[in-house]
């Protein structure tokens, strides 16, 4: 048995013959990766799709966001509970079946145009989708050569910047009609024709989130029968000994929770109202709205993939700090600029976002040894202000009479706090810890 240990995390990775082992199951995390990008970059598509199948307003709408989000929030606990009695791979088979189920109940939600059922598929692909990633995002940093772990896991977290430029693919060929219509013309409709056309909006979504949920059982299966090492600690760094709430001691750790916060708090808030900026700001139609999201995707993708290779030049902090410097002064230009460059401003915004999470959540657990599952919790339930920070951004909308570019404030300060984190509270300060 072969032993590969990551001396930062003071993790190791058991296998039962050569490194080359590890290039199987790092291929089926990366593809986790993928998974949960399309889920996540489909509720982009989802919220103006469903804010006009369903009659809503915009605070309304980014209940979808809330849904998804809160089910991080909720279930972090339990995952990282069964992460510590389960282990990896029975934890990622559940995530995967959870997050196959979630998207099955879209057939139903869709049938009765029930927005409240909706939501309810979406908490639960959120559940699945918390499991995964509390799973994924250490096991990809740990599988390998430890000098490698950051871009390691920005290389896996590239694959969901795939994802981020299929998923508006989708949304514009499968689920968006290109059919708006203003009040006026609603109201002029027969109620026949109005039931209809809102039924055949909410219906489109059914194929693309059944196709979505045999391809989660499929790779289910492909988990079921593939060997993945286990991973256990041999730190000598003093720990909580994998205490929920001891982690938090490591200051770190806790700043990387809030870091972690704020960047899905505002990468969220960019998609979720991306297109129909692009509508109000740019004039475009949904459809090539939904185009210029996939352009956007493109470029987080391609930053993710840049951000690796810069990774071996520069140091994480630094390139996170770097990153979230321009982020912030695009985010500027949204808010203060006028025309269709502002919806370029938003599209580079995706190239400079694209290592954030990968790099805050490396850095968070960074020297943390047995605490490393716990931190993965904290780090995964902070993906809460992806529910909270779209809604205060929705607010603002509403505020400025259904102006969307003010709300842009919001990301902005989030941007400013990361290029903390970047600068100082990644910063590893050693202490003892107590029982």
């Amino acid at each position: 048995m072969a032993l590969v240990t990551d001396n930062d995390s003071g993790l190791v990775a058991e296998t039962n013959t050569t490194g080359k082992s590890y290039v199987l199951p790092f291929i089926l995390i990366t593809c986790l990766f993928f998974l949960w990008g399309m889920a996540h970059n489909l509720d982009s598509v989802l919220i103006p799709h469903l804010k006009k199948a369903c009659q809503l307003n915009n605070r309304q709408s980014t209940l979808i966001d809330t849904a998804v989000y809160l089910a991080y929030f909720l279930m972090a606990i339990p995952a990282g509970m069964m992460l510590k009695k389960f282990g990896y791979k029975n934890s990622i088979i559940c995530g995967l079946l959870l997050f196959a189920f979630g998207a099955v109940l879209f057939v139903p939600a869709a049938d009765t145009r029930a927005y409240a059922m909706f939501l309810g598929a979406l908490f639960i692909i959120g559940c699945g989708l918390t499991i995964l990633e509390t799973a994924a995002n250490p096991y990809a940093a740990i599988l390998g050569d430890p000098a490698g772990a950051t871009t390691r896991l920005n290389l896996a977290a590239s694959f969901n910047g795939l994802a981020a430029m299929v998923a508006p693919l989708i949304g514009a060929n499968f689920i968006l009609s290109g059919k708006e219509y203003t009040p006026a013309q609603m109201a002029a409709m027969t109620e026949t024709a109005r039931q209809t056309y809102l039924q055949g909006e909410a219906s489109s979504v059914k194929l693309p989130y059944i196709i979505l949920a045999s391809v989660l059982v499929l790779v289910a299966v492909l988990f079921y029968f593939v060997n993945l090492p286990e991973i256990r600690n041999v730190s000598k760094e003093p720990t909580s000994g994998g205490s929920f709430f001891g982690v938090l001691k490591h200051r770190h750790l806790l700043m990387g929770v809030l870091a972690q916060f704020f960047y899905v708090g505002a990468q969220v808030c960019v998609t979720s109202f991306f297109i129909r900026m692009a509508k109000q700001g740019g004039g475009f139609d949904e459809k090539t709205a939904s185009y210029y999201l996939g352009l956007y995707g493109f470029l987080f993708m391609a930053g993710r993939f840049v951000g690796t290779g810069l990774l071996r030049f520069v140091s994480s902090a630094r390139l996170l700090a770097i990153y979230a410097v321009i982020a912030a002064a695009l985010c500027g230009v949204a808010v203060l600029g006028s025309g269709s460059y502002v919806i370029y401003a938003l599209g580079a915004l995706g190239f400079f976002m694209s290592i954030m999470f990968p790099t805050i959540f490396a850095l968070g657990i960074d020297g943390l040894g047995d605490d490393t599952k716990p931190a993965s919790s904290w780090l995964v339930m902070s993906i809460i202000g992806g529910a909270i920070l779209p809604y205060v951004m929705a607010t603002v909308i509403d505020y400025n009479h259904d102006q969307i570019q003010p709300g842009y404030i919001i990301p902005l300060l989030c941007f400013l706090f990361i290029l903390y984190y970047g600068l100082i509270g990644y910063k590893i300060k050693r202490q003892p810890i107590t029982a």
